[in-house]
């Protein structure tokens, strides 16, 4: 097991290298200077041509993007252009606000789209599995943002029971989780439900109903578990992209989290922001898929037992 987990490391090595270069290659195309994005449009010549020196810009693309590569893998990504910050210092402080909201929707999501899809599942059909399947469609149909907005108008205009915007206490972070786990629980109540029908018609379900077990035994221990492989890998990489993804909820909640500071760095073309960014969330997204399939081994004895022979 410990070799599988440092080559699947190992393996992420190329990846990040090969999104570092797509990343950087996508801002150098982009039009706009980053000198003059910084000085101001009024900034004389000169000083635009003495601050691209110093920033490198006019070394050729090899050269700069195998400069960045290096000074990355001594721990520095750069300064910010536009707040000349160290990028490192500014991602981490944001990431705490985005982290939560990301943590909290999945967390409902998981809570309540996990009971709903099982529900769902064993009382196919039902009055539940028809109310429980319109309401995953259509929060599948409404973008969180849209979530966001409605719960801004009931929440804090109509009820006044919630804050609209900011993150000054816990009850800011409520109405940003929700709308995070509108589109999140849609899809866990659908993926839970179809998975837990195509165990509950597998054989050996039968069987542990013939011999007499009984149903709370069968749908826990027996369809549950064997449902559960699909599951936590929507999970993990739910949680993966909301890091990154959050950006219309940030700004429908005015938020100063990573998914918004991201958008203003590309709209300003500050390089060292978007690659920083970008490979954070890479790192993120691959250590999740490793703790997903490490999960695979606790959940299912028959993938751990390919790992050990392996």
């Amino acid at each position: 097991m410990l070799r599988y987990i440092l080559k699947r490391l190992l393996m992420m090595i190329p990846v990040i290298l090969g999104i570092s270069f797509i990343i950087f290659t996508i801002m150098s195309l982009t039009p706009g200077d980053p000198a003059r994005l910084i000085l101001g449009e009024d900034a004389p010549a000169e000083d635009v041509v003495k601050l691209r020196m110093e920033l490198g810009l006019d070394d050729p693309f090899p050269t700069r993007f195998a400069r960045y590569i290096a000074n990355a893998l001594r721990g520095d990504f750069g300064t910010s252009y536009r707040t000349r910050q160290p990028v490192f210092k500014e991602i981490f402080s944001r990431l705490p606000t985005t982290f939560m909201i990301a943590f909290f929707g999945i967390l409902i999501a998981v809570t309540i789209g996990l009971p709903i899809g099982i529900i769902s599942a064993v009382k196919q059909y039902s009055l539940i599995d028809t109310v429980s399947t319109i309401a995953a469609m259509l929060l599948t149909a409404m973008p969180g943002f849209f979530v966001g907005m409605l719960l801004i108008l009931l929440c804090a205009l109509k009820l006044g029971i919630l804050p609209a915007t900011g993150i000054a206490t816990w009850k800011h972070f409520i109405m940003p989780s929700l709308a995070v786990a509108s589109v999140t629980m849609a899809t866990f109540i659908r993926m839970t439900r179809s998975t837990m029908l195509e165990v509950i018609r597998q054989d050996y379900v039968r069987t542990a109903r013939a011999k007499g077990a009984s149903k709370p035994l069968i749908v826990f221990r027996h369809c549950l578990r064997n449902a559960l492989l699909p599951i936590v890998t929507v999970i993990g990489m739910n949680f993966a992209h909301q890091l990154g993804g959050t950006v219309m909820i940030e700004a429908v909640f005015a938020i100063p989290g990573l998914g918004s500071h991201m958008v203003t760095a590309v709209r300003q073309k500050d390089t060292p922001v978007v690659m920083a960014s970008i490979i954070f969330v890479a790192v993120v997204a691959g250590l999740m898929n490793l703790i997903v399939d490490i999960l695979y081994t606790y959940i299912d004895p028959r993938v751990k037992t390919q790992y050990t022979k392996r």
